[in-house]
This record gives C-alpha cells, structure tokens and sequence, in this order.
C-alpha cells in the first residue's frame, strides 16, 4: 500500500477556522471500456441465480445492466456506455485526526489504471471454476480468496464472472497522464506503463438481493525498451502504436479518448524509466463508476444531520464526532479556532452508512468498513471511491421505499422490539445525586408527569476539571453521591419508575478519587485489553480535560470483562443505560487483532454495540421466565455512534450532542432530518435530547438553552420514539423542564400528548423489528411519486403512516406550512380544531401556538380516532 501519514492535532490551538473538508479528494476518475468481441458477444443476457439477469450489450461502446426477472425492462444497476466501471490507483493517504475528529486526505498519486478491458463473461454454475487457469492461474491468492468468498457465502447458482485488465495510457511523447483523472490537473509521469487484472462476481443473495464482488490483482509493470510480443489474453497480437489497433481482429472500443494515447499491456512497448513502486505493492484505490438518472435523489447514508437527498454532494463514510456547529455560525468558526476540525462540517456523523436508496427505487450498499467515498457530484452517475483493494456490496430489488428498507435490513439486521417500559412515558435525565432526584420525583408527581424512568449519567460520580463538571469515567457507582443507591432503585422500582446510567468503551485514571471501590482502568491495563500505540504501551486518547484508556474490543478477553461490569449494574436493579461514545478509535491504534486501524475504527461502534446486546440477550435468558415475559423488565441501552450492521447489535438510538440552537446544521432542525436519514438507513428507533446539549457560555459567543426552545423541543420529541431530556453541558446557563411553573405544566402536558399514542408506539415497535421499518419516516417512504416530497427535510415527516407531524422549528413562530402530498387517499385532520384538509398535493398555513403544535391524523382512520380519544382522557384535549 502507499504511505500513510497520520497527523495528530490534539493540542493545536489558534487554528484555521475554515479548516479542509472532503473536497480535498482526488477529482473524477473516467476511463474507457474495451472488450473483446470474440469472446464477449455484442448482444447476450445472462443469469444471475434464479432471479436476475445481467443484459450486455456493445452498443456505444459496451455496457451492462442488473434486472429482476419480474421487470426485466427496469434496471436497477447499470454502468455507462463505453466507460470504465472499475478502476484502481496507488496513493499515498494522510489523516489529520483531532479529539475524535478526522480528515482523510489523498496525497501523492503514484498510478492509476483508469482504462478497463472485458475479457470474458462467464456463468459459473456450480462452485468457483477451478478450471479457470487463463484467468486466475498467476494470481493463486485472488483464486483463493474468490473461492473462500463463493462457498462461505452459499451463493445461488449460477454465478457470473466478468474477467477483463485494468491499464493506464502513454502518450507517444514517453510521458503519461499519471492516474487518468479527469480535470485540469496534468501529472508528470514516474516510469513505466501498468496493467492489472481484475474480477467481478455477481451472485444472487436473496430473492431481491445481487451481492457483488470486485477483487484486483497486484499491478504489473511494463518498463524497458521492448517486450516480447508473445502476449498472453486477449492482448496478444496487439502492436505498440495506437494507430495499428483498428487491424486487430476482434476488439471493439469507445473512440472518446485524448489523442496520442496508446492501449498499454503485456505487449511490444517503448517506454523508459523506473517507478519507484515496488512490485509487491497492492493497489489501495478502487473505484466503482455506474450510471444515475439526472433527476434521481439519494437518500440514507446513516444518521445525516444536514441534508436528506444528496444528489449533487460527495459524501465520505467515516465515524467520527459529529462536531460543535457542522457549518452555523459563529458557533463553527470558534469551535475550529480553539481545537482543530472540532466545528466539522456538514458530513462529519457518528453514524454514516454506505447505503442509500433513491427516487428510482434503486438501493445500493456496500460491505466490509473501509473508509470509502460516494461521488454523487455528476448528475449522470455514481462513482464509489474505496480505500482497498477489492469491494464487496449488494444491490437490491425493490418498488417502493417500504420494501427497498425491508430488504435492506432483513440482510443487515433489525433492532429488537423494546421493552414497553422504555417507550411509555417520559424519561427523566438529571444530576445531582439522590437528594436531587427524590426532590424532583416529588415534582414531578404534583405534576402528573407521566415518567417511566431516571436517567442518572453522574452515577459514577462528578470531578471538576479545567472546563467544568465531568464524570469519573469509572464505571461503578459512587456511594458519596448517590447514598442509598440500591434503595433509591427499590423505591422508584415500587412506584413503576426504572433507572437508568451511563457508560461507555473508555477508562480515566481514578488515583485521584477518594471514594472508588475499584480502579477499573488498572484493572484493564493489568488484564493487557487496552488499545495500544506503537510502542507498545495503552494509547492514552486525549478526552477534553483529561486522557483516556480505550477499550481494545477485537480481544477476546475484553467482552467477558466488561459484560461483568455491565452485570453487576444490573444487579443492582439498573434497567438501561447509555452506551456512549464509540466514534473514537484512532486510526495509529494497535489492536490485539492486528487488523488494519482505519477498518476497524468504522467496525468499532458494531464492536461496541455487541458487547453490550450480548449482555442483554445473557441477562434475558438468566432470568426467571416470569421475568422474561414481563416486557416491563426488560433492559434496554441507547447508542450514538454506530455504522452499517448497528441496527443488527443495538436496541435504541439517539442523535448526539445537538447544539441548544435553533439552527440548522447542528441545532433542533439537524435533528428531524438525523431521525429521518437514520431511518432510511434502518435505525428504527431514534431520538435526540430533548433541548439539544451543547451549550457555549464564552464571553463573546454564547449558546444557551431557551425556555422557548426547550418547549419546542419536547412537543418535536413528543412524536419520536423515545421522549428523554437531558441537562446539557452546561445545566445552570440552561432552562430546565424543572425551570418553573410554565416549563414543569408544558412538560407534562407533552408527556401526556406522548402516552396518548402509546398504543400505536406499540404497533411501530414491532412492526421495526420485523420488517425495519421506522418510527418516524419522511414522505418519501409513503409518497415517493410526490415530486414537492423531495424537496422536504425538516419541515415535517410523519409517525408511521397515520401522523402527520408540522414541528415549529423557528424562534418566535407560531404558525407552520404544512404540505398534503399526493397519493394520500385519506383527507387530514387537525387534532386540535378538526379541521379536514381533503386536496392533495396543497399547502396550509397552520396555527401553532406553544401546546398546539401542528399534527394531523387520517379521518377514518382508527388509530387517529384511539389517539384522539386518550387525548381526551387525558385532558389534553
């Protein structure tokens, strides 16, 4: 592979403001397509297992196709007439990386073969072809590995191969463009000319699914005066000059190519000079170029906090921490000053995933956890930079948005029903210990708040540092803090009231805490299950104020251990807890698996998820079967950080750290449209802090909680799966739902408009955990014909299919645009006037004072009905 440079900003300070972003990426790689029409025919369909069929044709230049059998006339994956659809380079990387913050960057470009043959198609009807020789026989670890590949995965038969060479282009001049990219950019060539061959297998998955592999051999250079002109493949009789080629036999090409560019392989070739790449070298770019309609929107990639249609972006697939503004000002440009990237951008999540489906019911995703880019910039394709050297994905089969999400997850995984306890009613997130709590419990029952439990994070305690109050990352409680603690459980339990705390994968040093009954991070470095550095020793990650320990979760003894600490909270009577953090792993870490770093930080978050899943499932089949039964004692964790296959280990989402604003990358509206795009994406269930968290108290920049944006924020949340409130960072600068009357009596209102749809929550809940399906979904998964659908983000979305949900989402409104799309058979009502809005496809402006906010129900239908009816019941309406 190149060189990877690793640039650590921890403690920069007085940076640029206006840091680089993903922009920094190689531009556009096109090359052109070759094949060979003695092998290849010009016209010929192909099976893909027994339910898809891959159309060839050379027409303009050659192109192919993926379709179902049942619409054989709809693509659902094709590649561009006469262009190149795998490519592959050697380049050098540089990642800046900053308290859990990352940037990657390409560097040098050493080559890249952006020209690509068809040598052969080929149905392979039962197990990996052994008698491939012409194709696999010089490459015996490409054949080894396709061959695991096929018999692990119980392919259905037959499977199809296409076979072809990578290669770069020289110009008669002895010098060549370096990598083939498309732009303004001209590179000085280092030496010879290069090919590489390549192989894609295309096989069928499921009824609806064609998983696809992309595996490309080491290059091979060309160098010297000559080569003999005994070739082998399809290359043999070529000559070195371009204008000999129209007399071979046999070869057909698109003719849209730069002049003076010669076709380059195993053939008589006049080229001097030495790259200075050895030939060990793999290839550590791949690129995947397919065709997009223009109109064509794209949506999901995980948990996406800015835009929901992504046509026209370039979006990177990389866990990190999401940022402090990802773009609203001044908040962004302060946040980058004082500690590098720490503001992000518009793309930075802790939960990306290399999924999507779009308007024209396509959907791609790719396997494995390589840092990988989707190229979405022209209107006419994809293109997927992957940084490895083989791809693997799946492309699935779907008419509608509801089955594309179906398929998609069936195959990735679900998140479990929840345990009815946790969506019932209101969760209270306090501090402060168990005088506090009892104080506020008592509140909140003068109150009639419908709560369910305490979520108590300072359950380990508190230590004041440089920028304030921080937790003792340690993970048992502490007995000074939270006197009583098992009794403190055993009361609320008796009154219905669960409690839940916090963790996460991380471990400070404690030698300073007076009242610890363990020393959890000594216990670990004694245990050796610490990430490490190069040296051998715990890589101590820089957290704020303090250096942490990171849990090395690729080792084996690791799972056990921690599961033992989750266990004896569980004990005690805790019902759930956060699952924090996950999104940090550094990409210079040495793990015990000796996996690549860059990989395995974007499989940490699953790792992380599954450990905490599996002590669930343990304590699930532990219990008593009355226990196991009683969904009211089930135990349940929530996590922000995550990538693909979270939806298959964890159990609830939330969406980070949002800022205490009402803008709209990083404040209330980031987190409709992160509920929504993690929705598509299979995070069924998901919720943000009710108020956002991050609060900014700095002489000049200030970011505090409003009263009138906390309540905003509960009657949004009110409608989400999950109805949680959290402090912030900064709890006094903030208002409180305990703030005064006002807050307290418009909490428990929007508490009671939650637990009116309880009964529905229910029906959702399961309906996610056994078909994928969200909570809360954007019109396009109902009405994906509706053009104006796609132009939407926050401004609404709905809960299920019967709510339709308006959020004031601007400081000072008190009215909303709400918008009837079409398709919709049912007319609307108003649940506070019971007005019906009966025209398709119109715009109403609503009324939406504090306590009303604008939702509308299906008239007839019975669950709008029930839902009116407990409104009633419950004097809300």
């Amino acid at each position: 592979m190149g060189i990877l440079k690793i640039t650590k900003k921890h403690h920069k300070r007085f940076n640029n403001p206006f840091p680089s972003s993903v922009s920094t990426t190689i531009p556009y790689v096109q090359g052109s397509l070759f094949f060979n029409s003695k092998r290849v025919p010009s016209d010929q369909t192909f099976s893909i297992g027994n339910d898809f069929q891959l159309s060839w044709t050379s027409n303009n230049g050659g192109h192919l196709s993926i379709s179902h059998f049942s619409q054989a006339a709809r693509p659902i994956w094709s590649t561009i007439p006469g262009q190149a659809f795998v490519s592959a380079a050697l380049v050098d990387t540089e990642v800046e990386e900053s308290r859990g913050s990352f940037l990657v960057k390409d560097k040098d470009v050493h080559l890249v073969c952006n020209h690509q043959t068809i040598e052969d198609i080929r149905v392979i009807n039962s197990q990996f072809d052994h008698h491939l020789e012409c194709e696999v026989a010089d490459s015996p670890s490409v054949c080894q590995e396709l061959e695991k590949k096929t018999d692990a995965q119980e392919i259905h038969p037959p499977t199809l191969m296409i076979t072809g060479r990578l290669f770069n282009m020289t110009k008669k001049s002895r010098r060549f463009q370096k990598h083939g990219i498309q732009a303004t950019m001209q590179f000085e060539a280092k030496g010879p000319s290069v090919y590489a061959r390549y192989w894609v297998l295309f096989n069928q998955k499921t009824n609806h699914e064609v998983g696809f592999q992309v595996k490309i051999e080491k290059p091979n250079f060309i160098s010297r005066k000559q080569v003999s002109t005994t070739a082998s493949g399809v290359y043999q009789g070529f000559k070195r000059r371009l204008s000999n080629r129209k007399k071979r036999l046999g070869w057909c090409w698109y003719l849209s190519r730069p002049r003076g560019f010669v076709l380059v392989s195993s053939v008589e070739e006049e080229i001097g000079g030495d790259l200075d790449i050895p030939n060990s070298e793999e290839f550590n770019r791949v690129w995947l170029t397919y065709a997009s309609d223009e109109n064509e929107r794209f949506y999901g990639f995980g948990e996406q906090f800015s835009h929901m249609n992504f046509k026209g972006k370039r979006v990177p697939i990389f866990v990190q921490e999401q940022g402090i503004g990802r773009g609203d000002q001044p908040i962004t440009l302060a946040a980058n000053l004082v500690s590098y990237r720490a503001g992000g951008d518009w793309s930075t999540t802790y939960a990306p995933s290399p999924l999507y489906i779009t308007s024209k019911m396509r959907s791609v995703y790719l396997e494995g956890y390589d840092y990988t880019v989707f190229d979405l910039t022209r209107l006419d394709r994809v293109q997927i930079k992957i940084h490895g050297n083989s791809v693997e994905g799946r492309i699935l089969h779907g008419n509608s948005p509801c089955e594309l999400i179906e398929r998609s997850t069936e195959s990735i995984g679900r998140l479990p029903e929840l345990p009815e306890w946790i969506i019932s009613g209101a969760i209270v997130g306090m501090q402060g210990g168990t005088d506090v709590v009892s104080h506020i419990w008592d509140e909140l029952r003068t109150y009639d708040v419908p709560v369910s439990a305490f979520w108590l994070q300072d359950w380990v305690g508190q230590r004041e540092t440089l920028i304030g109050s921080q937790l003792w990352w340690n993970w048992e409680v502490d007995a000074q803090r939270y006197w009583g603690w098992k009794e403190l459980i055993k009361d609320l339990s008796s009154q219905n009231i669960k409690v839940m705390t916090y963790c996460n994968p991380c471990l400070a040093p404690v030698d300073e805490k007076q009242n610890k009954r363990r020393n959890l991070f000594e216990e670990a470095k004694q245990l050796d299950i610490l990430v490490k550095d190069s040296n051998g020793n715990p890589y101590m990650v820089p957290n704020t104020a303090f250096d942490v320990g990171m849990l090395d979760l690729t080792h084996p003894k690791t799972a056990t251990w921690f599961k033992q600490i989750l266990r004896e909270m569980v004990d005690d009577g805790v019902r759930g807890w956060m699952a924090d953090f996950g999104e940090g792993l550094p990409v210079d870490a040495v793990l015990y698996s000796g996996e690549d770093p860059i990989s395995a930080h974007n499989r940490y978050p699953e790792l992380w998820a599954k450990i905490n899943r599996e002590l669930v499932e343990e304590w699930k089949s532990n219990s008593l079967d009355k226990v196991k039964q009683d969904k009211e004692e089930g135990l349940v964790f929530f996590m922000r950080a995550g990538f693909r296959d979270s939806p298959k280990w964890g159990m609830l989402f939330w969406e980070g750290d949002q800022m205490v604003s009402w803008q709209t990358n990083d404040g209330i509206k980031s987190s409709v449209v992160g509920l929504l795009s993690s929705g598509i994406s299979g995070y069924a269930f998901n919720h943000s802090d009710i108020g956002g968290y991050c609060t900014v108290n700095l002489p000049i920049v200030k970011y505090r909680r409003s009263e009138e944006l906390l309540l905003r924020w509960m009657e949004l949340n009110s409608f989400t799966t999950v109805f949680r409130t959290h402090e912030g960072n900064k709890p006094s600068c903030n208002s409180q739902f305990y703030s005064n009357q006002q807050t307290l009596l418009h909490f428990a209102r929007s508490a009671k408009v939650y637990r009116a749809w309880k009964f529905y929550r229910i029906q959702l809940v399961k309906e996610a955990a056994q078909k994928g399906l969200p909570v809360c979904r954007h019109l396009f998964i109902h009405y994906p014909n509706d053009e104006r659908v796609h132009h939407l983000s926050y401004q609404q979305f709905l809960v299920g299919s019967e709510f339709l949900v308006v959020p004031v989402l601007d400081k000072g409104k008190k009215k909303v645009k709400a918008y009837f799309p079409l398709g919709e058979s049912n007319s609307w009502l108003h649940i506070w006037t019971g007005k019906v809005i009966s025209k398709q496809g119109s715009e109403e402006w609503v009324e939406a004072p504090i306590g009303y906010p604008a939702v509308f129900v299906k008239v007839g239908s019975l669950v709008g009905e029930t839902f009116l009816n407990n409104l009633r019941s419950l004097g809300i309406l």
